[in-house]
């Protein structure tokens, strides 16, 4: 198994953890947070430093994946994103076991595919993207970088979902559809 460090150690990390030891690819050496956290546990792995040791951390492990989540705004997750990228760390897709993924989809990195997605065929997934628990990307959705799609909302076919946005619990969209950068859907709601 490679080393993987894991950067935010919230709520979101907690299910990233669960995905990571179901997949069995990755050994986790600890979790990057907030200094004065230095030293805490989350579900039995420590967290051993924040932001500004990344520089010295890869060279001991050049795995890492953002594990703080993103609902009003995905700037803390493009910013986190560029610097591991800039630091030269590698940032591996994470799929769920309990996923299905079309082997004519394609998910780009640092992305994680949680419990129960459904990827159809030829569904693009950008980069540093959450898609969420039983969420469903239909055929030839697009989802940009940096997006959030959440439990149980559906995707559906030739959707284009611009960088950046949070599609929220529960919400189903017109196929066919473009929707902005940036985009804020809230849980529960139709988008046409």
């Amino acid at each position: 198994m490679k080393d993987i460090v894991l950067i935010g150690g919230g709520g979101h990390c907690k299910a990233v953890i669960d995905v990571i030891e179901q997949e069995g690819r990755f050994n986790i050496i600890g979790i990057i947070d907030k200094p004065e956290l230095l030293g805490k546990n989350v579900l039995g792995y420590q967290i051993i430093g924040n932001d500004s040791e990344l520089n010295n951390l890869i060279k001991k492990c050049n795995n890492a994946l953002i594990t703080i989540g993103q609902i009003r705004s995905p700037l803390s997750r493009i910013k986190l994103f560029d610097t591991v990228i800039n630091l030269g760390f590698t940032l591996p897709t994470i799929v769920s076991p309990r996923a299905y993924i079309s082997h004519q989809a394609s998910i780009g990195i640092g992305s994680v595919i949680m419990h129960d997605v459904v990827v159809s065929a030829s569904a693009i997934i950008g980069d540093n993207c959450i898609i969420n628990t039983k969420s469903i990307v239909e055929h030839g959705s697009k989802i940009g970088n940096h997006c959030h799609i959440s439990t149980n909302a559906v995707i559906n076919g030739d959707v284009t979902v611009g960088d950046g946005s949070f599609i929220g619990s529960g919400v189903v969209t017109q196929e066919g559809i473009r929707i902005n950068d940036n985009f804020f859907a809230k849980a529960g709601s139709v988008v046409k």
